[in-house]
């Protein structure tokens, strides 16, 4: 059991150590900083989705923003699209799974809004069509996926690509990195006097 947990504490490292060597992704983050920003300070708006624990991630990210991260402001506009229950399962039962992301973008998303999709495949069928109801409504869509990018790489203005193909340090990593973008659209939007 001991191999085991040191194993994943190194897989878990030598994520991280490619992640801070990768200045484009250091460059990724600074450009969907500014893409939120711009869309906050214009009245837009963040709309998050994802599946399983990347929905957990959706939430998480909006709660931050709405709330407080490192410290007290005036919430910002953000939204999980995953936890409305009626919603998910009206949307479900009508259209199929695969809409319960892209009605919700239909109904609420606005030219200059920001969509941030995350999957860890980049394949999900549900993120896939969020992304293109985002598109077509000239809403920005910021992706999180693994290494591969899936079909969601090609969809989105920015796509985080975590440099693995392990579900957990995927999702690792995009936790870090949705901390990072929820610290610093923060500190953008209501810099500490």
């Amino acid at each position: 059991m001991n191999d085991f947990v040191q194993a994943e504490f190194d897989k878990s490292l030598l994520n991280f150590q490619r992640m801070s060597e990768d200045a484009g992704l250091r460059q990724q983050i600074t450009q969907a900083v500014a893409l939120c920003v711009d869309s906050l300070r214009a009245d837009g708006k963040i709309l998050f989705a994802g599946n399983g624990g990347s929905a957990a991630d959706a939430q998480h990210w909006a709660g931050e923003l709405v709330s407080r991260f490192y410290y007290d402001r005036p919430g910002l506009a953000a939204i999980a699209l995953t936890t409305d229950s009626s919603i998910l399962t009206a949307i479900g039962n009508d259209y199929g799974y695969d809409y319960t992301f892209a009605r919700q973008v239909e109904a609420l998303g606005r030219r200059g809004d920001v969509l941030v999709v995350i999957s860890t495949s980049g394949n999900s069928p549900n993120i896939l069509r969020a992304a293109q109801a985002a598109a077509e409504r000239g809403v920005r869509v910021i992706g999180f996926t693994g290494q591969a990018g899936g079909k969601l790489a090609a969809m989105c203005d920015i796509c985080f690509r975590v440099p693995s193909d392990e579900t957990p340090r995927i999702q690792e990593g995009h936790e870090f990195i949705g901390h990072l973008l929820c610290a610093l659209i923060e500190a953008q939007m209501y810099p500490k006097a």
